[in-house]
């Protein structure tokens, strides 16, 4: 049935076209209804009211499908983590709620065991030298290199002049070849 809830629907009801989504629809044609109950025509109000009944009635039927789908994709789930959960007995948390499936410690072991919540821990992770490390190898940690020689400053670019200002500046050049070699 698809998404009917979010759809936009163009709808040809007696006043012209209406145009949105189902909830859209159904309270366009109620406010058209009420407007020509208030104009005192019964009949065009009963029409409005039978549109929006329809959109309405889609509405519903998309809704209670949509509900529908959620509760067996919830089913679904449910059931698929019961699974995962009978396939690990070993996990204690697996059914902690139910009293027959918390895991049992021995007579034994809950009378005369030691506590070793304070005892001192085994370091597992195996020493390396300090040329060894498991570290990545950063900028900061890198020898610093040579700093880098200055950059020499640009030659700046002497724009030929224009014919106006040729003649009146009398620079007397000809083919603007002067202004090249200013600016070696």
């Amino acid at each position: 049935m698809g998404n009917i809830v979010n759809r936009v629907f163009e709808s040809s009801g007696p006043e012209g076209k209406v145009r949105g989504t189902p909830q859209q629809i159904i309270d366009k044609y109620n406010q058209l209804a009420r407007d020509a109950q208030l104009g005192n025509d019964r009949v065009a109000a009963e029409n409005f009211q039978q549109h929006a009944e329809h959109y309405l009635r889609m509405l519903g039927a998309a809704q209670k499908d949509q509900d529908a789908r959620r509760e067996q994709q919830e089913r679904e789930n449910r059931d698929r983590q019961a699974e995962r959960d009978r396939e690990r007995p070993d996990r204690p948390e697996a059914r902690p709620d139910r009293p027959d499936q918390r895991p049992r410690r021995p007579d034994h072991e809950t009378q005369d065991s030691p506590d070793m919540s304070n005892a001192p821990q085994p370091d597992l992770a195996p020493t390396q030298d300090a040329d060894e490390s498991s570290l990545v190898e950063t900028p900061e940690s890198q020898e610093a290199e040579k700093p880098k020689r200055p950059r020499k400053p640009r030659v700046k670019k002497v724009q030929p002049e224009t014919a106006d200002q040729e003649g009146q500046a009398g620079s007397g050049r000809q083919d603007g070849s002067d202004a090249t070699e200013a600016a070696e």
